[in-house]
Parts: C-alpha cells; sequence; structure tokens
C-alpha cells in the first residue's frame, strides 16, 4: 500500500507531462505554433537555390523559382549573406492560416527563419493590387537581420530600424498604400511623427497620426530615417549601426557610439531639415 502511494504522485507527474507534450504538439504542428515547427504537415515542399519553399496541398501557386531572383538584392543591400536558407509557407485558404499562424499580415517573418504568406497576398499578387516579390523582400530583409544578429540580439532589436531598413531595401515607399518619399515628407510636415521609440509598444496606440495608411506611413517614415543616415553619414558607417546591435546594448548607445550624436539629437535636426 505504501509503495502503491508513493507512485501515484510520479504517475499523475508523468501522465500531466505527456498530456502537456501532447498539447504541444498539436499546436505546434495544426496550430498557432505551426511557422516553429520544424515538421511541415500538409504542404508540398520545393527546394529552391536559396530557400526551401511548402505550398498548402491542393493550391497552385506556380512556378516558384523566380523567387531565387529575390535574394541578390536583398544581400547587396544589406551587405550581408543568408546563413541558412529560409523556409517560406504558402498558404491557400484563410481557415488555414487562421489556424496555424501567430500573424494576421499579408507576410510575417519569425525569428527563426520561417516567413508565412497569407492566401490573400497571394490573391492581391494575381490580380495585381500588391506585389508578392515586393513584400517579400521586405521580410526576408527581417530574416537576414535576424541569422546575422542571432535570435537574442533580434528580440531586442530596435523595432523601428527593422522596418525601416526592410522598407528602404524593398523599394516599398511609393507602392500600394505606401506614400513615396514626397508624401511622407509631407505627412511629416504636416505633424505627423511616430516617435520610432514609441512603435513596438504600449504608447504606440496613443499616437495620433492624419494619415490614410498608418501603418504603411509609419514604415515609410522610419525608412525616410534610414535612407537620411545613409546619405549623411555613408553606408559604411549604417552597416556598422545596423549590424552593431546586440542582446546586452543600448540602442541609444550604440547610436551614439556610431554616430557621436544622441538619437533625439538627430532626429530632432531630422526633422528640421526634410520640414524646410
Amino acid at each position: 500500500m505504501t509503495r502503491n502511494r508513493k507512485r501515484l504522485p510520479r504517475m499523475i507527474a508523468a501522465a500531466a507531462s505527456m498530456a502537456v507534450a501532447g498539447v504541444l504538439a498539436y499546436i505546434l504542428l495544426f496550430g498557432k505554433l505551426f511557422p516553429l515547427s520544424p515538421v511541415v504537415i500538409g504542404f508540398e515542399r520545393t527546394d529552391l537555390d536559396n530557400a526551401v519553399v511548402f505550398t498548402q496541398k491542393g493550391y497552385d501557386f506556380g512556378d516558384l523559382r523566380w523567387m531565387d531572383t529575390v535574394f541578390g538584392r536583398v544581400e547587396e543591400f544589406h551587405g550581408l549573406q543568408f546563413a541558412s536558407r529560409p523556409r517560406i509557407l504558402l498558404f491557400g485558404d484563410d481557415r488555414t492560416y487562421s489556424r496555424r499562424s501567430l500573424s494576421r499580415a499579408r507576410l510575417c517573418a519569425f525569428y527563426n527563419g520561417t516567413i508565412v504568406v497569407s492566401p490573400w497576398l497571394s490573391r492581391e499578387d494575381a490580380d495585381g493590387t500588391v506585389s508578392l516579390e515586393t513584400y517579400l523582400e521586405h521580410e526576408l530583409s527581417h530574416v537576414l537581420i535576424f541569422q546575422n544578429l542571432g535570435i537574442p540580439a533580434s528580440i531586442r532589436y530596435p523595432k523601428w530600424l527593422l522596418e525601416g531598413v526592410a522598407t528602404l531595401g524593398s523599394r516599398q515607399m511609393g507602392t500600394p498604400f505606401y506614400p513615396d518619399s514626397a508624401e511622407t515628407v509631407r505627412l511629416i510636415a504636416e505633424g505627423n511623427w511616430m516617435p520610432p521609440e514609441a512603435y513596438g509598444t504600449d504608447a504606440e496606440e496613443d499616437v495620433p497620426l492624419d494619415v490614410e495608411n498608418r501603418m504603411p506611413f509609419i514604415y515609410c517614415e522610419f525608412a525616410l530615417i534610414v535612407d537620411d543616415l545613409i546619405d549623411r553619414f555613408g553606408r559604411e558607417r549604417f552597416q556598422e549601426y545596423m549590424t552593431g546591435h546586440t542582446f546586452w546594448s543600448d540602442p541609444d548607445e550604440v547610436f551614439e557610439r556610431t554616430y557621436g550624436m544622441g538619437f533625439e539629437e538627430y532626429l530632432s535636426s531630422f526633422r528640421t531639415d526634410i520640414c524646410r
């Protein structure tokens, strides 16, 4: 009797562990953590030179070899190289994408190098509304930085910088929903401004912006900052700043060490210059 009483807690703990493992496995294979799963069920695999593409079974995405042509442009703009082939998951229907992705965006890059592509982006690309190639180039920018900095540093990487680099590098300004450079300057001159330090925090939603498309404007504002840094101080200096972040570093200290001035001081001069 005593032996059975001692075994009971261990049996309960083992059963609980198995249940947790089962739930986690289900979420990885069929739930929201699917983009992080090493096993991809329900998709067909296509190996390209620069990426591994998985397409949802039952849907025709055409010839995918065009994706290989994007990688060289991304590497050239960043002055970096991909350490491994990213995974690209192309979803065919909205319901599956909703069930098996943490994101509701058109595309989303995860720290493990996986990019998920929503079914509506493929439809929008097919009817000419937006370009899948442009959006893919944007997300590949994120993956390239993740791979070169590592996951810990990427988690703490300035979010405004991540999006500014991707938007500028993919030439997204002036495409559908995204204001071009002149329009972005005009909107900033009218008083629209997302403080870079507020982006990605709870304070972001409290910033009023009188613009047609809020997030595209924010991305284009950040792209203008990146473009100005490159133009004013040179690409080599920007390269140092872009890759100089670690998990332990303070973003403002990295900026000041690189450019010899505080980030807020720079932003003040930037806004003054472009609004003249």
